[in-house]
């Protein structure tokens, strides 16, 4: 495929991929397309499905292009990415999913959130992030361990938002309540209809709890 031709094909999930993206992708060694006798980039289906995941991780998961290109790095020596569902898959050929997610060394976490050894430790010990099989981290702890690292420049320390985790269980638990019995009936529709049941009443208890908050914090201001 022709550089235009990829562009199409990723422009539907990704609104603002240009040329100038995909090239500064290949500047960066994420993607080696091949060159045709006259020099025009040749993109194979590996080569977009590659992109594809670059793009994903970058939008849902915040991950820098270094880390991903380690990522990507370690796939292409052999090692394999460890899904959610205990299975294994190279995430940038057509066998990935959409739910494959990139799984984060520890060293790689730090970076990636930039913040310190002793700050994650402190999260582990809070229980605010909790390390996966084999001393991994997933998305979930990268997105936890840089927004406890924003706050940390505000004094806020992880033993100060021990209220804040158990605010967020509370609110998993009313969820649950909500949805138990949809997850237990059986039918090929109804864990899709729990799922979305959960996540429209866990999007309206986090609306909720931010008109609160922003209730209380005006009327600190009065």
């Amino acid at each position: 495929m022709s550089i235009g031709e990829v562009l199409a094909q990723l422009r539907p999930d990704f609104a603002d991929v240009t040329i100038s993206k995909i090239r500064f992708l290949e500047t960066e060694g994420l993607v080696e397309p091949q060159r045709s006798p006259s020099g025009y980039r040749r993109f194979t289906p590996d080569d977009v499905a590659r992109l594809r995941y670059v793009l994903t991780v970058q939008r849902d998961h915040y991950l820098p292009l270094r880390v991903i290109k380690e990522q990507l790095a370690q796939l292409d020596r052999g090692m394999e990415l460890v899904t959610d569902g205990g299975s294994t898959v190279t995430p940038y050929t057509s066998a990935a999913g959409p739910n494959d997610e990139v799984v984060l060394t520890r060293s790689s976490l730090l970076e990636a959130a930039a913040i310190n050894e002793e700050l994650l430790a402190e999260l582990e010990s809070f229980g605010l992030i909790t390390p996966r099989r084999g001393g991994r981290y997933d998305a979930d702890a990268l997105l936890i361990a840089r927004t406890v690292g924003e706050l940390s420049d505000y004094g806020l320390q992880p033993r100060h938002l021990r209220a804040v985790r158990s605010a967020a269980e509370r609110e998993v638990d009313l969820v649950e309540q909500v949805v138990a019995t949809l997850f237990r009936q059986r039918g090929a529709d109804s864990r899709g209809r729990a799922e979305e049941t959960a996540a429209d009443v866990a999007r309206l208890t986090l609306r909720l709890h931010a008109a609160l908050v922003d209730a209380g914090i005006r009327r600190l201001s009065r």
